[in-house]
């Protein structure tokens, strides 16, 4: 699988299976999605509107997704949201310049996808004043957060705030209709155990630093325009925030994607090994498995039956523990 550069894929987890994830691409999500389908979703056929309406009666799917900043989030779930269902992927309202506003809210006919810097409670200059960065949990307004989830989740509409990517500042709500999924990615997920509570299925994506830093150069040099001093400062002045409020939520997820250097060639700094940790016994999920569930099993295939060059592909599928579960 390749973006850019192609990627190995190896798969060392709980009930691991492999995935590729050119900046946590398709078949990530597919693995994933086809393994965690609630039985009420299965066979559902999205509809032409660009959202849909919650039956009378239905429960929305609650999914939560954590990770650092510039982790390949966004993308992710725009995967995700198009593989659940619906051709048309989007920004709430069109976005701006589409006739909307500016909004980090991400809509398909199935899902709607809300991203939890909306909840912070500092606008980027109310930062500077506090002294404190976005991954501290102090910034984050949590009762607001768990109230506006558990109000989707009974099929209530909410009047979410939008936090301004562009200029940092905290613009005017926008109204957030229940749909039949519903996921919640940010910084912050799983932090507010009532939050937590209420979310059916948690995913974590766990970027190691070096592949962290190439990442976050690509996205706020090219697309935000900043620059290189600023990257490396904001990464070294947010780490010890990350260790202590991002990080632990790990042992919560249900899912973790570890995206690592690779392991083939110590001098390939391009080539990326992605680990994917499945815990068992999660309701409505299948556990993705390479050949034969239980088994464990390495598996190098021919580098003349492969169309990517060296170092090539290795795959593998263990039983471990990680936190406690299996």
């Amino acid at each position: 699988c390749q973006l850019n550069c192609h990627l190995t894929y190896t798969i060392y987890p709980t009930m691991k299976l492999s995935v590729c994830i050119g900046a946590l691409a398709a078949t990530t999500v597919s693995a994933f999605t086809t393994s965690f389908m609630p039985a009420g979703l299965r066979g559902v056929q999205s509809g032409s509107a660009m959202q849909m309406a919650l039956k009378e009666g239905e429960v929305p799917i609650i999914i939560g997704l954590a990770a650092d900043s510039g982790c390949g989030k966004s993308t992710f779930m725009r995967r995700v949201t198009s593989t659940f269902g619906g051709d048309v992927v989007g920004p709430l309202g069109g976005g701006f310049g589409n006739g909307g506003w500016e909004t980090n809210t991400l809509v398909s006919d199935l899902t709607t996808v809300i991203c939890l810097d909306d909840y912070h409670l500092n606008d980027r200059q109310g930062r500077k004043v506090s002294g404190l960065t976005a991954l501290n949990t102090a910034e984050q307004k949590f009762d607001l957060m768990y109230e506006h989830v558990k109000a989707l989740k009974e099929g209530k509409s909410v009047m979410k705030p939008i936090y301004n990517h562009v200029n940092g500042t905290l613009d005017e709500p926008e109204k957030i209709e229940p749909t039949p999924i519903i996921i919640i990615e940010g910084l912050h997920p799983f932090h507010d155990d009532r939050v937590r509570e209420l979310i059916d299925f948690s995913l974590y994506l766990d970027i190691s630093p070096d592949v962290k830093l190439n990442w976050k150069i690509q996205r706020d040099m090219e697309e935000r325009g900043h620059s290189l001093e600023s990257i490396m400062a904001s990464i070294e002045a947010r780490k010890p925030d990350f260790d202590a409020f991002i990080e632990p939520q790990k042992k919560y997820a249900d899912y973790v994607i570890e995206v690592l250097p690779t392991q083939l060639d110590p001098e390939d700094k391009k080539t990326l090994r992605v680990r994917g940790i499945q815990k068992k016994g999660v309701a409505d999920f299948n556990p993705t498995y390479l050949f034969d569930e239980g088994s464990e099993i390495t598996w190098v295939p021919s580098a003349d039956k492969l169309s990517t060059p060296a170092p090539g592909m290795k795959l593998a599928y263990t039983q471990d523990q990680y936190f406690g579960n299996d």
